[in-house]
């Protein structure tokens, strides 16, 4: 077999891994996860801006 021939089915196949991965990721199925997945930096405001009222009223 050819090094030209071992790069095309290289190519061939990162091509196909590259697909299947865009569509894993655009699937309706994981929709719902990754909208959760985006909003978990903000899962812990509440927790923060209670702990910051509270050392607030502390110092007074």
């Amino acid at each position: 077999m050819e090094i030209g021939t071992l790069r095309g089915l290289g190519t061939i196949l990162v091509f196909v891994a590259f697909i299947g991965v865009v569509l894993w990721a655009y699937s309706s199925k994981r929709k719902k996860s990754f909208d959760e997945a985006a909003n978990l930096p903000f899962a812990d405001e509440p927790e923060a801006k209670k702990r910051d009222e509270e050392a607030s009223r502390s110092k007074k």
